[in-house]
């Protein structure tokens, strides 16, 4: 099992509704897959760095977990396919990724 953060960013158009909705599938993907999730965000609305699709802004969201790498590639293809997604990127975490990582999660927790 490797551990892995994918970033992905939806289309500003969907409703809320959608939004879950998009993001549930993309869960239940991992875990069909034997993902064990660590770790979900969302980092809602954000103004992007250049347009995407003539978009200025789309919605963030943040997964951490551990899976078998064969399973990445099942993902990706599904962002591929999905018009919903404008981008996406998948990392592995080394050690020091996943100690920040953790960190992050604490911090996190912590100003909620």
């Amino acid at each position: 099992m490797n551990h892995y953060e994918t970033v992905f960013i939806l289309n500003p158009v969907l409703s809320d509704e959608q939004i879950k909705e998009t993001v549930k599938k993309y869960e239940d993907l991992l875990i069909s897959k034997d993902a064990k999730m660590i770790s979900k965000e969302d980092w809602g609305l954000k103004k992007l760095a250049y347009p995407i699709q003539h978009k200025k802004s789309g919605f963030y969201h943040l997964f951490e977990y551990t899976v078998p790498g064969d399973a990445i590639n099942d993902l990706e293809l599904a962002f591929r396919r999905d018009e919903r997604i404008m981008r996406y990127q998948t990392v592995k975490l080394d050690k020091h990724a996943i100690a920040w990582a953790e960190k992050r999660r604490n911090r996190n927790k912590q100003k909620a």
